[in-house]
């Protein structure tokens, strides 16, 4: 049975009507015309609909939108702010960190998560973190030169 349920997305208060084991992937798309959080696997082992609730990042398909209510939702369209890319966006823009772009923007949602819990990750952190996040495309090198630039940027330092 349908329920309204009361959230924050992109630092807005939104309110919808689904039942609350529907994926939070489904209502960000269908309802709320978010379309840059994509549907990959439907079973959270591919990373393209990362999302962050409250700042972490995870697979929206996996998640009822009913344990979404209690905290911030943050998706790719938030991360802009008053006209400027985050960092890590645009160095994912500085690096052509990808090709088809599928999924580049649950690879930035992991990024950004990292970089939220830790600013100065090594390689091998920025390696092990991403491992959730599939690309078929093969422009991890470049995936992993982009997230060392945004920590910089992010740190006030050039890389």
């Amino acid at each position: 049975m349908a329920g309204s349920l009361q959230l924050e997305i992109n630092g807005r208060r939104v309110s919808v009507s689904y039942p609350p084991e529907t994926p939070l992937l489904y209502v960000l798309r269908d309802e709320l015309g978010l379309t840059g959080t994509k549907y990959g696997c439907g079973e959270g082992m591919c990373g393209a609909c990362t999302v962050l609730i409250g700042g972490t990042a995870r697979r929206s398909c996996q998640i009822p939108v009913s344990a979404a209510a209690s905290r911030p939702v943050t998706t790719i369209e938030g991360l802009e702010k008053d006209g400027a890319l985050h960092p890590v966006q645009q160095a994912f823009l500085d690096a052509g960190a990808f090709q088809c772009a599928y999924c580049t923007s649950g690879m930035i949602m992991s990024s950004v998560s990292l970089l939220n819990a830790n600013p100065h990750p090594t390689r091998e952190q920025i390696v092990q973190a991403m491992q959730g996040n599939v690309c078929r495309c093969g422009t991890h090198p470049r995936i992993i030169e982009a997230i060392e630039k945004a920590a910089g940027q992010m740190q006030g330092r050039a890389k």
